[in-house]
């Protein structure tokens, strides 16, 4: 029974300094929402989680790996924002209601947001990641239903960079002048540049694929003869 003994106290070790990490974070972003990022300081930050400065320092080495621990808490909030919405049954709903999910984060956790994404450098998390993953499955499943206007990585490229841009350009600007119109214009703009208003594809899967293809065939002069007529027995043989 001794021999486990090390063991569990450095399990019990490193869950004391996990929930001590997760207590200087929210101390952290309790300063960040009420006062601006200027606020977070080690003292301010150790003496709101009820600790001494110099533990700030043990736990994430400055302040800059404070600000990331907080930056990476903040992207696992917006992925568990991520999972609890229902996925419409419209793919192009589903696009649009992810878009309106992002923005609306940012405008509920401004100054979060604002650490998140106004510095390139945060976008290296594994959350960040993890959601990028996830936008580009949806992307991938709009591309296989025939709905996509340019190429994946493009249209995932497009769809990040409304939506943090539109964030963004919101939190700057002075309450009073925040018009909704903006939002709602700009996504409908983001949806137009990615989709197409109706699917090229009516059947999902390869067969429904090759057969929108084999019907656009003869308007397309890049290929040669022989070249079109070699893409149409393949095409044939996947419908």
């Amino acid at each position: 029974m001794q021999s486990g003994a090390p063991e569990e106290t450095a399990t019990g070790e490193a869950a004391g300094r996990e929930k001590t990490r997760q207590r200087v974070v929210e101390a952290a972003i309790g300063l960040l929402e009420r006062e601006g990022r200027e606020a977070v300081t080690t003292r301010a930050v150790a003496a709101a989680a009820g600790l001494q400065p110099p533990a700030i320092y043990r736990l994430f080495g400055d302040k800059e790996g404070l600000l990331d621990a907080v930056a990476e808490h903040g992207f696992h909030a917006f992925l568990a924002t991520k999972h609890g919405a229902p996925e419409p049954a419209d793919p192009v709903e589903g696009l649009r209601a992810g878009w309106d999910l992002a923005v609306e984060f940012a405008v509920d956790n401004p100054a979060l947001y604002a650490l998140m994404y106004g510095e390139p450098s945060r976008a290296t998390s594994a959350a960040f990641r993890t959601g990028m993953r996830m936008l580009k499955e949806r992307v991938h499943r709009l591309a296989l239903g025939g709905w996509l206007r340019v190429g994946e990585d493009l249209a995932v490229q497009i769809i990040h960079a409304t939506a943090r841009g539109a964030a963004l350009t919101w939190l700057s600007l002075p309450e009073e002048a925040r018009n909704p119109a903006l939002l709602s214009i700009l996504r409908d703009a983001m949806t137009s540049a990615v989709t197409d208003p109706e699917p090229a594809v009516r059947d999902t899967g390869p067969a429904g694929a090759a057969r929108a293809l084999r019907a656009a065939l003869p308007e397309q002069t890049v290929l040669s003869g022989a070249e079109r007529r070699l893409l149409r027995e393949w095409l044939d043989r996947l419908s």
